[in-house]
C-alpha cells in the first residue's frame, strides 16, 4: 500500500520492508523529538490490518495465539504471537478487541499468510476473518499525545501510546489536522531505544520468544496448549534460550550505520574473531546517537565490548543470559 502522506513536503521514500510509507520528512532528529514530547503522528498505513469478528472470536484465537485472551477485556491492548510446531516465531500480532470485532496490525505483507492460518484452523468456531488493509491505515500518535480520536475509530492504547485504525479515505484529512507528521526512521528509533523486538528484524527462521524478552509480554505461560507451547515451556522450565537480545551504543565517530545482519564480535578479537551473533536493527538517535538491537549468543559476557563490522560497540543487556 502506497500511503497518500508520500506527498507531503519533504516526505522521503522507505525502502525495504517499510517500503510504503516516509522514511521521513526532510529532518529526521526533529520528527523523533516531537514523538518524545508526545507531539505529531506516524504514518503505519502499510501495516497490515485483519479483524476477527463473531461470537467464538476470543474462545478460538485463544487456542491459536501465544496470549491468554478468552476474558480480554473491551479496548484493553495486548500483543501475541504465532509459533512453528518447533516454538519458532512466524507472527507477531498487536490486538485490541472493541467488543465486538478483535482489531490487529501486523507487519507489512504479512497478512495474506496469517489469514490462510487462520482460515485452515476455523473447523467449527463462529468466527470470520477479513483483511482490512485495503481499507484501515493505522496510524500511531506518541505517549502523552493529546490529539483527538474521531468517532468511531478504534484505538488501540499501550505506555509507547495509541494505534489508531483509521479509514485509509481519512488519512490525509487527519494529517492535516494532526501534524508534524514523523517517518518510520524517527519511530523505528525510538523502538530500538525502548528495546521493543519486531519481527523479520530481530527475528529469523529459528528465533524463540525468549531469546527477545518477549515472554510474560506477548507469550502467556500460563495458558493451555498452542502450536509451539511444548518448545516454550521446556525452555522455559529445563533449559536457557541459545541467544539473547542486546542494545549496542555505536561508536558515533563512524559515518555508516551497521546494516541488518552485520556480523558482531568481541573487540578483543578484531574483525578476524569469530561472529557472536549479529545486528538486527541499527538507528540514530536524537539523543543517544548512533544505537543498535543485536542478537549474541548466550554465554556472550554482558560486559564484553564488541564490534559490529567495524564499529565498536558498548553493550546493554537486554535479554539476561
Amino acid at each position: 500500500m502506497m500511503s497518500p502522506l508520500l506527498s507531503l513536503p519533504g516526505a522521503v521514500p522507505a525502502e525495504g520492508r517499510d517500503e510504503g510509507v516516509a522514511a521521513h520528512y526532510g529532518d529526521l532528529f526533529r520528527e523523533q523529538r516531537a514523538l518524545a514530547d508526545g507531539n505529531g503522528f506516524v504514518d503505519l498505513s502499510h501495516r497490515g490490518v485483519v479483524t476477527v469478528t463473531g461470537e467464538d472470536r476470543l474462545s478460538w484465537l485463544h487456542l491459536l495465539i501465544t496470549q491468554h485472551v478468552t476474558d480480554l477485556a473491551p479496548n484493553r491492548a495486548t500483543e501475541a504471537l504465532i509459533l512453528s510446531a518447533n516454538g519458532h516465531i512466524e507472527h507477531a500480532m498487536y490486538l485490541v478487541d472493541d467488543g465486538t470485532t478483535v482489531w490487529m496490525h501486523v507487519e507489512p505483507g504479512s497478512q495474506g499468510e496469517l489469514i490462510a492460518y487462520l482460515e485452515s484452523m476455523k473447523f467449527f468456531y463462529r468466527a470470520e476473518v477479513a483483511d482490512r488493509t485495503g481499507d484501515i491505515a493505522v496510524v500511531h500518535l506518541p505517549a502523552g499525545s493529546i490529539a483527538e480520536v474521531p468517532d468511531g475509530v478504534v484505538v488501540r492504547e499501550t505506555p509507547q501510546g495509541r494505534d489508531l485504525f483509521l479509514p485509509r479515505a481519512d488519512l490525509e484529512t487527519y494529517a492535516a489536522a494532526h501534524g508534524p507528521a514523523a517517518g518510520i526512521l524517527a519511530y523505528e528509533a525510538l523502538r530500538v531505544e525502548g528495546h521493543r523486538p519486531r519481527v523479520g528484524f530481530e527475528t529469523d527462521h529459528r528465533t524463540i520468544p525468549h531469546e527477545l524478552g518477549w515472554i510474560g509480554g506477548a507469550v502467556h505461560l500460563q495458558k493451555g496448549c498452542y502450536r509451539g507451547q511444548e518448545t516454550v515451556a521446556r525452555v522455559h522450565n529445563l533449559g536457557k534460550p541459545p541467544r539473547r537480545l542486546v542494545f549496542l551504543h555505536l561508536d558515533g565517530s563512524e559515518v555508516h550505520l551497521p546494516g541488518h545482519g552485520t556480523p558482531v564480535r568481541l573487540a578483543a578479537d578484531g574483525q578476524e574473531g569469530r561472529q557472536l551473533g549479529f545486528i538486527t536493527t541499527s538507528a540514530r538517535h536524537h539523543e543517544l546517537g548512533p544505537i543498535a538491537l543485536a542478537l549474541v549468543k548466550r554465554n556472550v559476557a554482558v560486559d564484553a565490548e564488541l564490534l559490529a563490522g567495524d564499529t565498536a560497540a558498548a553493550q546493554e543487556t537486554v535479554v539476561e543470559p
